[in-house]
């Protein structure tokens, strides 16, 4: 699926939010969203960049 720029709005928050963070948990309380809307949000932005904004593990994550 293409992110159309509304579309996108949600899907960059949660990006910012993300990085802000430094946890999808944290952004996902931060933002009072279950943690798999901001999970889905994330992989939506990643597909329509076509690359991967970041690199997670079950530990840590880095920003590509």
């Amino acid at each position: 699926m293409t992110l159309t720029r509304i579309d996108s709005l949600p899907a960059l928050l949660a990006f910012s939010r993300v990085v802000a963070t430094g946890s999808l948990s944290a952004a996902a309380r931060e933002m009072d969203l279950p943690l798999s809307v901001v999970s889905k949000r994330l992989a939506q932005l990643e597909k329509s960049a076509g690359v991967r904004l970041i690199q997670r593990t079950t530990r840590r994550q880095t920003l590509t």
